[in-house]
């Protein structure tokens, strides 16, 4: 049995390679209305653009919408609506507080291609740093030949007698985790900081347990691996860069709100630590007259791009993302709603109503 009317969809942040995920949402008797924004820019327009596209709708689908998210007034638009289903890991571009309120599904796909690449990439910055790999290339393009500035550090402990560096993760979720078992063959000495999981995870990830200002005070690399929050904006501020070694990187492939950028220019400015390497920033893409985009070797700037690889990115979320949506619409719990509270409400609005007449 076929559904009797099309159910519309607001696709809010398309993805390139799409397609097939829309038919097959078309296929289910979905009527997609296609945001002018897309996950590369970020942008999906002003709220009252949104809230146009929103009325109506039963689901919104889509990746990252910035610098206007997916407010409560957006959510509010439509009564019927379900699910806003990301495809991508974070939600901070959601009210995710107004649509547990609404009673409204937010689900999102942390796959394994997306924040393992994360801690792999991670791993890359913190070895392009620490072994000079651009200043090392870029010497040897302009005729150069072995020179004491292209020092890089010796990241591991030795049997010499030489101790090796400390690495510092704040946030032992998926991706700080990941980090800790890509340096274990490494042998440095890794410190961690997150109140919210258990002791036990310390152990396995090999992890010394410490709070935040011994880990920023200890540590030669600050990575960090925090979602957006009320609690982690700003959590690396002027007070938190003072307390870091003038030897220190800061690495944040995050969320770029999480660090007071203009505290870290002023930081880098200042020699109070050696250097930084970002692939977020508080405003995207980053402005051309960044002072960041002026410090030379001091900072390695990517574009927000760090979980992008060849079969991985966003190609498996899209697919988590189009079966949960279409088991909202069906009446079911998915099984990667983020706000877990908003689940006995929903079933009391949405639960056991087939949209899509599969039953």
């Amino acid at each position: 049995m076929s559904a009797t009317k099309p159910h519309k969809i607001f696709v809010f942040a398309p993805v390139e390679d799409s397609e097939s995920y829309y038919e097959r949402l078309r296929a289910a008797g979905c009527e997609l209305t296609i945001g002018k924004g897309s996950w590369i820019e970020a942008e999906g327009g002003t709220e009252e653009e949104l809230c146009r596209h929103a009325a109506g709708t039963t689901g919104f689908f889509g990746a990252t919408i910035r610098p206007n998210p997916i407010s409560r007034a957006v959510l509010e638009v439509s009564p019927d609506l379900r699910i806003v289903s990301k495809c991508s890991i974070g939600v901070d571009d959601v009210d995710v507080e107004a649509a547990t309120d609404l009673g409204i599904i937010v689900s999102h796909c942390p796959t394994e291609s997306n924040w393992g690449a994360v801690a792999e990439s991670t791993m890359a910055m913190i070895l392009t740093v620490l072994k000079k790999a651009r200043e090392r290339d870029r010497f040897v393009k302009e005729g150069g030949w072995r020179d004491a500035s292209l020092t890089g550090t010796y990241m591991g402990a030795r049997h010499d007698g030489y101790a090796g560096i400390t690495i510092g993760i704040i946030g032992l979720g998926r991706i700080g985790s990941r980090l800790a078992d890509l340096l274990a063959p490494w042998r440095v000495r890794v410190l961690a900081c997150d109140p919210y999981v258990d002791y036990s995870k310390f152990v396995h990830h090999d992890a010394h347990r410490v709070d935040l200002d011994t880990l920023l005070a200890e540590s030669d690399v600050v990575s960090l691996h925090v979602t957006l929050s009320p609690e982690t904006r700003h959590m690396i501020g002027a007070a938190e860069l003072a307390r870091m070694k003038p030897s220190a990187v800061l690495v944040n492939t995050a969320r770029g709100p999480a660090v007071d950028e203009e505290a870290l220019i002023q930081a880098l400015l200042n020699d109070q630590i050696a250097g930084a390497a970002l692939d977020v920033f508080e405003v995207e893409p980053l402005p051309v007259q960044s002072p960041l985009r002026g410090m030379g070797d001091k900072v390695l700037l990517w574009p927000h791009i760090v979980s992008l690889n060849h079969g991985s990115g966003l190609g498996p979320g899209l697919d988590w993302a189009t079966r949960s949506l279409l088991c909202a619409l069906r009446g079911e719990v998915p099984d990667n709603v983020y706000n877990k509270a908003v689940i006995p409400a929903w079933l009391e609005r949405f639960g056991g109503r087939d949209l899509l007449g599969t039953s």
